[in-house]
């Protein structure tokens, strides 16, 4: 795979996200040289998905502006879009559990054939099955995901996967065809202290080797840029309506809920 990128730094000026019930996030700012590794973190509710996807031209910007993989945003979000991609993004980018291994790999591998304004030039076209081949195992070695180390190799099913596995799996979709950047959610969910480590080291990694990185998750390590989001301020509307005195989707605040919003409002790409 390339590896080199140009114009893959992130730069943001106070950029928010606002859907029917409020902002989801805003007044974010960043600035990330490229192959950086940027860890979002945030209380739940606090728009880290949706900060994930806005930077990937997948959810436009309501306020302030950015320019990733050198594309402004919201402007060209198609041009960052097809330059950018997510991984383990739960209800938009989920695997499918009684799927193989070798299924998504291969599903992920005939997509990107038929991706339109790719900044890579793919290596094959109809039947050249080693080139293919040979891509979906560069993937592989970048994600660290051994087949000989799983229940079936390539014929496991993600229901069987363990969950580092899983993630593991996820990246290697997203890098399969040479993302300048990387967006991650939920790095560190229910994993436990070793592989969340693990989980950062495999990030660090795709880093190290030039895909600029944005993940969201605790206990990032040491080297990463950190990137906060924080529940927005809506006393006032707490004033007059009791359901959003525990923050700015109500009690019932959820990450979930918190992009499903968002999607209603911005649309989703």
């Amino acid at each position: 795979m390339d590896t080199t990128r140009q114009g893959a730094a992130v730069i943001a000026r106070g950029i928010g996200v606002e859907g029917p019930r409020g902002w989801a996030f805003r007044g974010v700012d960043i600035s990330a040289e490229p192959g950086e590794l940027i860890a979002v973190q945030g209380p739940s509710g606090s728009g880290r998905t949706c900060l994930l996807l806005a930077l990937t031209g997948r959810m436009r910007i309501t306020e302030g502006h950015a320019t990733v993989a050198g594309f402004p945003l919201p402007k060209r979000m198609g041009a960052v879009r097809s330059r950018t991609a997510i991984a383990h993004v739960p209800g938009v980018a989920d695997l499918e559990p009684a799927l193989t291994v070798a299924e998504h790999l291969k599903e992920a591998a005939l997509l990107g054939r038929r991706l339109k304004g790719s900044p890579v030039a793919l290596p094959w076209s109809r039947g050249h099955k080693e080139a293919r081949r040979a891509r979906i195992e560069a993937a592989l070695t970048l994600a660290g995901l051994d087949p000989e180390t799983l229940p079936k190799g390539l014929r496991t099913a993600v229901r069987d996967l363990e969950r580092i596995e899983a993630l593991r799996l996820s990246v290697a979709l997203g890098v399969l065809h040479d993302p300048h950047l990387l967006a991650v959610d939920d790095v560190d969910l229910k994993l436990s202290a070793a592989e969340r480590d693990l989980a950062w080291q495999l990030l660090r990694d795709l880093a190290l080797a030039g895909i600029t990185v944005v993940a969201a998750g605790s206990d990032a390590p040491d080297d990463a840029l950190i990137v906060r989001t924080t529940p927005q301020d809506t006393a006032a509307e707490a004033a007059t309506d009791p359901t959003t005195a525990a923050g700015p989707h109500g009690p019932a605040d959820t990450h979930e809920e918190d992009t499903a919003d968002a999607f209603a409002e911005t649309g989703r790409a």
